[in-house]
């Protein structure tokens, strides 16, 4: 019975952790302060030239001396307006694409022909395991790295559910990239051009925020 009796209360307090779990939404941020992980986590959103627009807008915004400090796109709205400047780093036959900010990062995906990535052998073995399209998955960062300049960062490359090793992200990256490469981009990282005005990008706990130049933005 003693056995029986520990056994039970095991189970209820199993029952107590995974309903705490569970329901963390509402409690922990009361104890902590700060939004939990997987209320942060946004949705995948389609790619379009609206979003475009709209993240355009929002950028430009910062421009103005009356403008915002900071501002806060949806994750579409940075990646249509990131690659409609660099329309080229996506091959133009790909489609379905979408993006999401996930924690600290920022992710792009969408169906791509194999055959304009793997045409110079940069997968190895693993092009000849993949179909004629798959969906291609960046994942990564910003970085302002001067007045008119950013870069984006790719950190994660996965094709269908095949993740491309890190040493390899840099010679996939300049595949998949086009036009020349303005100096100081990281060989992971595609260049994006960006107003003088944007004085950094951050993106944690699911948001990215945008931060004007204070002052004249040195040239």
């Amino acid at each position: 019975m003693g056995c029986f009796a520990r056994l039970g209360c095991l189970v209820i307090l199993a029952l107590i952790a995974v309903a705490g779990w569970l329901t963390r939404d509402q409690w922990l941020p009361k104890l902590t302060g700060h939004p939990t992980t997987a209320a942060a986590v946004s949705t995948w959103q389609p790619l379009s030239p609206e979003a475009a627009s709209r993240g355009q807008k929002k950028i430009d915004e910062l421009a103005s001396p009356s403008g915002p400090v900071f501002s806060n796109p949806t994750a579409s709205e940075v990646a249509s307006y990131v690659f409609q400047t660099v329309a080229r780093t996506i091959p133009a036959s790909a489609d379905s694409a979408e993006a999401a900010v996930i924690g600290d990062a920022l992710y792009v995906r969408a169906v791509v022909p194999i055959r304009e990535i793997a045409g110079t052998g940069v997968l190895g073995p693993l092009g000849g395991l993949l179909n004629d399209r798959e969906r291609l998955q960046l994942g990564g960062a910003f970085h302002v790295l001067r007045p008119g300049l950013s870069e984006f960062e790719v950190r994660e490359i996965k094709l269908r559910d095949f993740k491309v090793p890190s040493g390899a992200i840099p010679r996939l990256v300049q595949q998949i990239s086009r036009g020349n490469r303005p100096e100081g981009v990281a060989p992971n990282a595609l260049p994006v051009t960006t107003p003088r005005s944007l004085a950094d990008v951050r993106i944690a706990n699911g948001r990215v925020t945008l931060y004007k130049t204070t002052g004249n933005p040195t040239p």
